[in-house]
């Protein structure tokens, strides 16, 4: 008979002793026999909400996990935590409040997992925020972690032909320019979101579940199985009996997320044509993890890797078509194979990338969603790194899917998304503009928003690579045309984009990776001394503390980097 191995390593606190029977006994309450005690407690965070498509199926997948555990010898305690839908939360005030949700999560769950004294932690997610909050608690904590993706939405059809969630929002730029009618819009509405799962193209969440697996946090293949297949609950059980594996090996995020793990990941994401939003949410998780991870290390693993899948936004397919074909496991042996990823990083199957894909089949043949390293869209990563007298600590803009590399207009400036988006439907954005949307940073928005609305407005009114778009906020992974986020130092805490004006001539030039207006180091310092810092726009509750903590976006808008300086 083998020897028993108690894999309590914190729960013992709860489970040990006679001081410790009251605690004891309020579990007994949700279930707890005798027997229960003597196994290791496993938490499973469930980001469950019926606010989103992304995560209303996820309750059901928490169960899944939970039975797993309980399989494989745990003792499983479902817990929930909150989502914001992004898409929802899109265009108004709402967005204000959707990557500050990112630190709640990741707070959240910290807070529960270790005053619940949980050994491990099984964490399901959907929506944008939710993949990064889940790996930055993990990191943080540092016990053995799982993370299950809750998959992505199929497409809607609308005609005979795919749409989804950025059809929607582009379709109102149609409607403003008066080239469909309300009931074709109405018709849009009540096609792009089929049912649960996360939006479909290669946008934020995607993006991030696709990092997630390259970083070895997943099971092979949760990044690009569809939310409502069978094969998503079999990987919830599957992520149970992961867990407590990693328990009895003792093998901890922070032996996962190491830095080569980090360049896995980058590697991923450029070759998929993955959101901006990846710098954000990868510096944040490394952070989170003790690694340091720099925007020059972006552009570093860029140059090397060849953009290859034609997904959505600048695409032609969706993540259910890449699942199809091969999923994330074919790509990702596609890398290894050309000798880019690091294969002796561990993964959550306690075993290593190269050791995981040796099982797994590559890319079907034939398949048009994969370009071939010889016949690629871009060859290097279309995600690139700017740096200038606009942006001294850096900007970032995704490439793909543009003609031109370069942009050069004059400025046209905005201190808010609703003044730009106001100036757009009174047409008076021109063709050779460049627009500017500032105080929308990590402490100006405050939250740092995305501007999905705005940049799909522009498209559906036939701007879309005619006008550059510049902001110290975001945008969402669906957004595409030539713009420009993350823009450090931010207007709110007087970097030079707070010192724009009307007229001023901008460029934007990505092969050089410049970012940069037309005025002398005098002119600058004249400006910079005239401004005027505006006041807060909260004075109390979340986005005010948020405001109050959180640092640049270079740095991953953490609210936990400098509170000890």
């Amino acid at each position: 008979m083998a020897e028993y191995k108690d894999l309590r390593t914190r729960s013992k606190d709860i489970s040990e002793g006679v001081n410790r029977m009251p605690n004891r006994a309020m579990l007994r309450a949700v279930g707890f026999t005798d027997g229960d005690f003597k196994k290791p407690m496993v938490g499973v965070a469930s980001t469950w909400s019926e606010v989103t498509p992304c995560n209303v199926h996820i309750d059901v997948l928490a169960r899944d996990a939970k039975e797993g555990i309980k399989e494989h010898g745990g003792a499983p305690l479902i817990f929930n935590t909150v989502t914001v839908s992004d898409g929802i939360a899109m265009g108004h005030e709402g967005m204000l409040f959707s990557l500050p949700s990112r630190e709640v999560i990741a707070d959240s769950i910290e807070v529960v997992t270790n005053a619940e004294r949980f050994d491990g932690l099984v964490a399901i997610g959907g929506c944008d925020k939710n993949t990064p909050a889940c790996l930055m608690a993990m990191g943080r904590m540092n016990i053995p972690s799982v993370y299950v993706y809750g998959g992505t939405i199929q497409p809607g059809k609308l005609d005979g032909n795919d749409v989804d969630i950025v059809t929607a929002f582009e379709a109102v730029g149609a409607y403003h320019a008066g080239k469909i009618n309300e009931e074709q819009l109405h018709k849009v509405e009540c096609s792009v979101c089929p049912g649960a799962g996360a939006c479909g193209g290669m946008y934020t969440a995607n993006t991030m579940a696709s990092a997630a697996e390259a970083l070895g946090m997943t099971l092979p293949s949760s990044s690009s199985t569809p939310a409502i297949s069978s094969g998503k609950s079999v990987e919830c059980r599957n992520a149970g009996e992961a867990v407590i594996n990693l328990l009895d090996k003792n093998i901890r995020p922070r032996d996962i997320m190491t830095k080569e793990a980090f360049e896995n990941a980058i590697t991923v994401v450029m070759a998929l044509g993955g959101s901006t939003n990846a710098f954000l949410h990868l510096i944040a998780i490394a952070h989170s993890a003790g690694v340091d991870l720099t925007l020059e290390d972006f552009d570093r693993i860029r140059i090397k890797v060849p953009h290859l899948a034609d997904l959505k936004p600048s695409g032609k397919y969706v993540m259910q078509d890449l699942n199809d074909i091969g999923g994330v496991p074919g790509v990702m042996k596609l890398l290894l194979e050309e000798g880019l990823l690091h294969g002796d990083c561990m993964t959550v199957t306690g075993k290593t990338i190269a050791e995981n894909l040796s099982t797994l089949p590559s890319l079907k043949k034939d398949q048009q969603v994969i370009r071939s390293f010889d016949n690629p869209l871009k060859s290097s990563g279309p995600l690139v790194v700017l740096k200038g007298n606009l942006a001294p600590d850096g900007a970032v803009a995704k490439m793909s899917g543009l003609k031109n590399l370069r942009f050069e207009g004059p400025a046209r400036v905005y201190n808010s998304e609703d003044e730009a988006t106001e100036a757009i439907i009174k047409d008076q954005i021109n063709k050779g503009d460049v627009v500017i949307i500032r105080y929308a940073g990590p402490k100006g928005g405050p939250g740092m928003p995305e501007m999905l609305s705005l940049t799909a407005m522009l498209v559906g009114k036939g701007l879309g690579g005619d006008v550059a778009l510049i902001t110290d906020g975001r945008f969402s992974g669906g957004s595409h045309g030539f713009v420009v986020g993350h823009v450090a130092p931010e207007a709110q805490v007087g970097g030079p984009i707070a010192f724009l004006e009307n007229d001023d001539i901008v460029t934007i030039d990505s092969v050089t990776q410049e970012i940069k207006f037309n005025v002398t180091p005098e002119q600058l310092e004249t400006r910079k001394q005239n401004w005027i810092k505006p006041a807060p726009r909260y004075t109390s509750g979340v986005l005010a503390k948020y405001a109050a903590l959180v640092s640049s976006a270079s740095k991953g808008a953490v609210t936990d980097l400098d509170i000890l300086e």
